[in-house]
């Protein structure tokens, strides 16, 4: 009889904590962001207004039907954007004439600072290939929704500030889909298939 009840007890505490799981997964899944909150929006539903380094107006709709290549930083940047320009800089050689096909940009976070002027001055050390785009920062904001990325201003003693924000690269295809991303410092060797993909 003890037996019996042990079993009863033991069937009822799993029966109890298989439900207990089911209504967490089900609690996650109902309080996950869609992916429609998460991916980037396509680039013909985006609707921000930039400038870019040479002082010239760029929409969305500039990018029309071209592989496009975007990665969020700004000058001041002392280790992660450089090295992502650098990165990007390698593999737009390693892709050749192919690559001139593609829209890629750094759009800053910091346009406190980062006049087309000094956009200009910034880039110049990269590929030519690789444009600057700055503006109001109301239209950075919009821009960084946009995306999906996120940052934030981060100040320093004596005045000075630095800037967080999402470091990784996006791709997108020609008909403006969301394609995928590049995770900082990802290996050369899965980054550049990637950037082909968009390509063709």
């Amino acid at each position: 009889m003890r037996r019996r009840r042990a079993i009863i007890l033991g069937a009822g505490g799993a029966i109890g904590a298989v439900a207990f799981m089911l209504g967490v997964g089900a609690y996650r899944t109902r309080n996950r962001p869609a992916l429609s909150e998460v991916l980037p929006l396509p680039i013909g539903e985006m609707s921000w207004a930039l400038t870019d380094h040479r002082g010239q107006s760029v929409r969305p709709t500039d990018w029309a039907r071209r592989p496009v290549m975007v990665f969020f930083g700004f000058t001041w940047c002392p280790d992660v954007c450089p090295t992502t320009l650098s990165d990007i800089s390698l593999w737009l050689e390693e892709l050749g004439a192919d690559a001139d096909r593609m829209i890629v940009a750094l759009i800053s976070v910091d346009p406190e600072r980062d006049t087309p002027a000094v956009l200009a001055d910034y880039v110049s050390s990269f590929d030519p290939r690789i444009i600057g785009l700055t503006g109001p920062a109301d239209e950075v904001a919009k821009a960084a929704a946009d995306f999906r990325v996120t940052y934030r201003r981060v100040d320093k003693d004596g005045g000075d500030y630095t800037m967080d924000h999402t470091a990784g690269v996006f791709l997108f295809h020609p008909d403006g889909r969301f394609a995928s991303i590049i995770d900082f410092h990802e290996d050369r060797r899965f980054a550049v298939p990637k950037i082909r993909r968009t390509l063709s």
